[in-house]
């Protein structure tokens, strides 16, 4: 026991005090799972290096059975008031969705009652049975139908077996277990609907897994393993849970349906919708493959994307699900849809657990992302024919102006393409040219002239790596692009680096490696668009990939300005698979302007065939235009045209992380306003390295960093405190040349105070600082070229009397270099 003259610290007052309190309440050590990881700590990448904040960690969970926490502890030290630590086990419990939390400090306990509300001192900590009581009680589970099931299904333990690629347990997240807890408390009690809304990158798979496993543990079914049918429309989306999940939790219990052959005997089947519609046309069998089991055989059915085919009331694909109506069906999406023929929400009712986006992110098991929105002059002004311009192949170019909306469908500018590639090419230099890059054009068409114009632009690693540095992925390139596909996804694979495609890989695909998401071709449908972002929130902490950034061509990520991006269902699109699950075509049946998309008799646009057209954003009524486009069954091809890039301007998430993007330049002046400075304080302590570094820091914590805000702000020759003064007050800036000018210049006699050999080491101090910034301006400058020629830092520092005497001199210089306004 510490002496009454000691205080404890927070390690020996869990291990002496709360540790004892809780075994003497009757926890033993498997109920008590102390450091209990929530989340891993929200990604800053606004610039500089990603850093995390501090994880999420509960000192103590209480657990009446694995798996099942029951109330959250945080400990303080004996010297400190528990009420200090309320606030902050509420935000633990808040995320646990546990009911009780307590704060003590070993020698007094306080409760928080999240049921009844209240905060009192409780002189001990309940028993596991009372606290399971109260829990019971809370959630509703001591009485009313189901109430037992329920209670047997949240005890049944998680499965943690299963491991990662690097061979790690592949454990559940806390929204993780939170969703299967939500989904088993929903079908104990009847509900023979359930619908989960977890945002892409999220572990749709690992619930759907632990959901089975729970189940299965629980004895559910009784006297049997449950019967499970896992539905997708893509072989990506069955293929990658029964090989990483299912297979090696379930063994030989798993089957993929296919070729009109029902195996039984079976209890955890996968299958396409396209496979199940078949009938196995050798035996002369005209039933589908679906009806060749009972209506009755499933107990479970998981619909992966459930917002897709199955989502619309008369799809053949929704009759599967009638058919298997008696089964408990369990949907899975990032975007549920609402609308007339397809409601999510209509079939499978509210979601009865959520998890966003932003609460991925801001918990750290999401990358966060940057946007830099490009606008290529074409797009910004439009584009208007001389008079009698014909095309690329002789065709007249009926006279308007052609805007974005044009652009790839009724009109392609060669040259705007090519300017792309040429800008996205040189942000790889700047940012790492293997960085994996997938590119979204209008139409395979488009995406093979992409593909030309980055091979062209990039042409020493397409040498370099055999013509796969770029490559094209449409429904078109077929087994090659499947090939490709598989290659481009693998987290250890080199190449392909960038994957050109129209719409297969807007979904459906988990590529955690992909660092850059390029938008070239315009998005109407909000589903569509968090798809397409969900390509690159996936984390790879192996490869140092924590971020990742869009770059839009085309003013795409104005839905991340929509109030409801990540909240209510959005719009829908209709997507065409083959009988592969491969995505064959996919039809936008939503317009940004919210008119109806009403075709042109002879209009069809079917990406996979590449060659009809759909009418003109604007003057359908231009029989001339038309005429021109459907007569040749292609659009309009234009060269020789004056295209560059207009602007481009970087935007980061706001301080919440919500998914609203600000310019950086706006971020930057917020952050450093709040430095709480003034100009005049700011160069003051600017001028001194000691308290320059710590500036520094503080900006590289609120990320700013001073080199991206260079780039930003187009001018690399500014002292960064120029930029930081111009950025946040909008003062003048000064080149670091100039500023070494003008202290050669107005404090020549600081420079002659000292002796000739001292003069020397600050007037290449000065040189250095010129050329590189102020990091010279410290006292390790000594120890780099071209000082180490001219003795060792000791010896060099002695002529001004010492290390001290050296600081003392830098400090004294930089005050004159930072002294001008």
């Amino acid at each position: 026991m510490a002496s009454a003259s000691h205080s404890p610290n927070e390690g020996e007052t869990r291990r002496i005090l709360i540790e004892r309190h809780l075994k003497q309440s009757g926890w033993n050590r498997d109920q008590i799972v102390d450091e209990y990881p929530i989340t891993d700590g929200q990604i800053m990448v606004a610039g500089g290096r990603p850093r995390r904040k501090a994880p999420l960690r509960a000192d103590y969970v209480l657990e009446y059975r694995p798996g099942l926490p029951v109330a959250v502890i945080e400990a303080k030290r004996t010297s400190i008031d528990p009420g200090d630590g309320i606030e902050q086990v509420k935000r633990y419990a808040k995320k646990l969705q546990v009911p009780f939390a307590y704060v003590t400090n070993g020698l007094k306990i306080q409760e928080v009652d999240r049921d009844s509300g209240k905060i009192a001192d409780v002189g001990a900590f309940p028993s596991p049975e009372q606290l399971w009581a109260r829990y019971r009680r809370a959630k509703g589970l001591d009485e009313g139908p189901g109430a037992e099931l329920v209670a047997d299904l949240l005890l049944a333990p998680f499965d943690e077996s299963l491991l990662n690629w690097d061979r790690t347990l592949k454990v559940p997240r806390y929204y993780q277990r939170l969703a299967v807890q939500h989904a088993v408390e929903a079908i104990g009690r009847g509900r023979n609907r359930v619908l989960l809304v977890l945002a892409t990158g999220t572990g749709k798979t690992m619930v759907a897994y632990q959901l089975v496993k729970k189940l299965a543990r629980a004895g559910w079914v009784e006297g049997r393993q449950p019967k499970v049918l896992y539905l997708a429309d893509r072989n990506i989306l069955v293929d990658q849970p029964k090989d990483d999940y299912f297979i090696p939790g379930f063994g030989e219990a798993v089957h993929k349906l296919g070729g009109g052959v029902a195996k039984l005997g079976r209890h955890i089947y996968f299958a396409l919708y396209q496979s199940l519609e078949k009938g196995k046309e050798t035996d002369g069998d005209d039933k589908a493959l679906f009806e060749k089991f009972d209506p009755d055989y499933f107990d479970l059915v998981i619909v992966d994307e459930c917002h897709r085919g199955s989502a619309k009331e008369d799809s053949n694909w929704r009759k599967i699900l009638k058919y298997f109506d008696r089964a408990v069906q369990i949907g899975l999406t990032a975007t549920p849809v609402r609308e007339r023929d397809a409601d999510t929400f209509e079939y499978f009712r509210d979601p009865v657990y959520e998890y966003s986006l932003k609460e991925g992110i801001e918990d750290g098991f999401l990358a966060p992302y940057r946007v830099r929105r490009v606008n290529i002059n074409v797009d910004a002004f439009g584009w208007r024919p001389e008079p009698g311009q014909v095309d690329k192949y002789g065709a007249l170019i009926p006279d308007r102006v052609y805007t974005q909306r044009d652009f790839e469908r009724v009109i392609a500018i060669v040259e705007r393409t090519e300017e792309a590639a040429r800008y996205l090419t040189d942000l790889l230099h700047e940012t790492g040219r293997m960085n994996k890059t997938i590119v979204f054009c209008v139409d395979s068409d488009h995406a093979n002239r992409m593909r030309t114009a980055l091979h062209n632009a990039n042409a020493d690693l397409s040498r370099q790596y055999g013509g796969d540095y770029v490559v094209r992925i449409t429904s078109r390139d077929g087994q090659p692009g499947l090939v490709h596909l598989d290659e481009f996804k693998k987290v250890d694979s080199e190449t392909p680096v960038i994957a050109v495609t129209a719409k297969l890989l807007s979904t459906g695909v988990d590529m955690p490696t992909v660092r850059n998401i390029v938008l070239f071709r315009p998005i109407s449908s909000m589903a569509e668009f968090k798809q397409i972002i969900g390509r690159g929130t996936r984390l790879f902490g192996e490869g140092d990939k924590f971020s990742f950034d869009i770059i839009d061509f085309v003013y795409a990520t104005r839905y991340f300005d929509d109030p409801e991006f990540d909240g209510p269902p959005i719009k829908r699109y209709q997507d065409t698979i083959d009988d592969q699950g491969r995505l064959v075509d996919r039809e936008d049946e939503t317009p940004s302007d919210g008119t109806s998309q009403v075709a042109e008799p002879g209009f069809e646009y079917r990406e996979e065939e590449g060659g009809e057209l759909p009418p003109p954003a604007a003057d359908l009524d231009d029989e001339d235009l038309v005429s021109a486009v459907t007569t040749r069954a292609r659009r309009l091809y234009v060269d020789g045209q004056e295209v560059f890039v207009y602007n481009d301007t970087l935007y980061v998430l706001d301080e919440s992380s919500r998914p609203r993007v600000i310019e950086y330049r706006l971020f930057a002046r917020d952050q450093v306003r709040r430095l709480y400075l003034s100009p005049g304080e700011l160069r003051g302590r600017w001028a001194r390295a000691r308290s320059r570094s710590e500036i520094l820091r503080e900006l590289d914590s609120r990320g700013i960093d001073v080199n991206e805000l260079a780039k930003q702000l187009h001018d690399q020759d500014a002292d960064p405190l120029d930029l930081l003064l111009a950025v946040a007050w909008e003062l003048p800036r000064m080149t670091r040349q100039e500023r070494a000018r003008r202290v050669r210049r107005e404090h020549r006699a600081f420079l002659e105070s000292f002796a000739e050999d001292a003069q020397g080491i600050l007037e290449l101090i000065l040189d250095k600082y010129a050329e590189h910034g102020p990091d010279q301006l410290v006292p390790a400058v000594l120890q780099v070229y071209p000082f180490t020629d001219l003795g060792s830092a000791p010896e060099l520092a002695a002529r001004f009397g010492g290390k001290e005497g050296f600081r003392e001199a830098l400090d004294r210089l930089g005050r004159c270099v930072y002294d001008a306004a």
